[in-house]
């Protein structure tokens, strides 16, 4: 593997890697294969780039013996770029709806997307970290906006108008991001999939797609496999669809989750993910064969699965399997069969608030490899049965991957 391409998403990513000789990383922007001496990281047009939590990464890495991962980074010119400024207004915005929280990770991506569409011409992007003038145009542009979006009070401790850093200070860390990067131009990375070998890594699920998930629990950005086809597309190249999922099901923070079981989430913790201030409680369910099916059918399918924590499943027979919802007096075995495909939030909403009223129901699960692939239509090529590579199986070499959660 010579890059990993990141193409969705932005710094509020957690996938958590541990390397054979015991080192922990949760890796947010740089690519997950960081670890593997050589091994690059793109950060596409489509990936909200926060330099701040990058260099913090960076500094983690170090700490961790990966001494060149900034050298081993390059970055789209066009990739938009997430301030403090997004931050702390994702993080006033969220606390302002109270018990109606949505369940944000607080990393100010939402944020970033909404106003890059909003003020298309004051957003800042990667590449203007080498134009300082328009960099401190654009911060000031993102700096004003926030302080008018959400004056502070200090005579009623409002939590609106966090402190934020001035815009000299950004300048400062913007430039130094740009001095430790690569930012390049469009035409880097066809050429690069065109020669190389290359794993795109999305992030978060596609149940939280901005457009087909269970509105409005969801995430503003494209979580499906989308980006990263277009941008295979660009190059005139083709790749294969890996879906991921666990041999039971999660969720991080509110929203439907039929096969949540309490007793499981009690019982099943996970040592890299826990409760946060703003994403809410880590919960834990039940294999959910409905709502797989239905994240296939969102993303256009998959070619294989890669299916992980077998090892939690051989050991807890306990778990089972939900292939049918309760729901209204009848029995629900699909959800609609075009998820998102009119882009209508409202549906998508109502979806929700059907699912919100739905119960599992859950029969033992058998061999999960074959309750998988009998669910989903697809083989499952990639077998996980601890947190490093050596517990994993796979028949699958030599691909162009597109990972994704489901």
């Amino acid at each position: 593997m010579h890059t990993v391409v990141r193409f969705n998403g932005g710094a509020q990513a957690a996938h958590n890697v541990v390397a054979s000789d015991g080192r922990h990383h949760t890796f947010a922007q740089f690519g997950s294969g960081t670890f593997v001496p050589g091994v690059r990281t793109h950060l596409s047009r489509f990936m909200m780039v926060d330099p701040l939590s990058l260099a913090a990464e960076h500094e983690h890495l170090r700490a961790l013996g990966v001494r060149d991962a900034f050298a081993r980074l390059t970055v789209n010119w066009d990739a938009p770029l997430t301030t403090p400024y997004h931050r702390a207004a994702n993080r006033a915005r969220e606390a302002a709806r109270g018990a109606a929280r949505h369940g944000s990770c607080g990393m100010g991506v939402g944020e970033t997307a909404a106003f890059a569409l909003a003020h298309p011409d004051l957003a800042p992007r990667a590449g203007d970290c080498l134009a300082p003038a328009r960099l401190r145009r654009r911060l000031t542009a993102v700096h004003d906006w926030y302080r008018a979006e959400f004056p502070a009070d200090p005579s009623t401790r409002d939590p609106r108008g966090e402190a934020v850093p001035s815009v000299d200070d950004c300048m400062t860390a913007f430039l130094a991001f740009a001095a430790s990067v690569r930012i390049v131009d469009d035409g880097y990375l066809p050429r690069v999939l065109r020669s190389e070998r290359v794993v795109f890594e999305g992030a978060q699920g596609v149940l939280l797609d901005e457009w087909h998930g269970f509105h409005p629990y969801t995430t503003w950005s494209t979580t499906t496999f989308a980006n990263a086809e277009t941008l295979l597309a660009e190059a005139g190249e083709e790749g294969y669809r890996l879906g991921v999922l666990r041999a039971y099901a999660t969720r991080h923070g509110p929203g439907p989750f039929v096969t949540e079981d309490p007793a499981l989430t009690s019982d099943l913790p996970d040592p890299h993910n826990g409760a946060g201030p703003w994403q809410g409680a880590f919960r834990v369910g039940h294999l959910d064969a409905v709502a797989l099916d239905y994240a296939v059918r969102a993303a256009g399918g998959v070619d294989g699965l890669a299916l992980t924590h077998l090892d939690v499943a051989r050991n807890r027979p306990d778990l089972g399997i939900c292939r049918a919802y309760a729901l209204d007096g009848e029995t629900v075995r699909r959800l609609p069969s075009e998820p998102g495909r009119d882009r209508d939030l409202d549906r998508q909403a109502a979806l929700t608030d059907r699912l919100l009223r739905a119960r599992p129901v859950i029969e033992p699960l058998g061999d999960p490899v074959a309750d998988v692939e009998n669910a989903l239509g697809a083989p499952v090529v990639l077998r996980s049965y601890g947190p490093t590579a050596n517990d994993q199986i796979t028949s699958l070499y030599g691909e162009r991957q597109i990972q994704h959660s489901l």
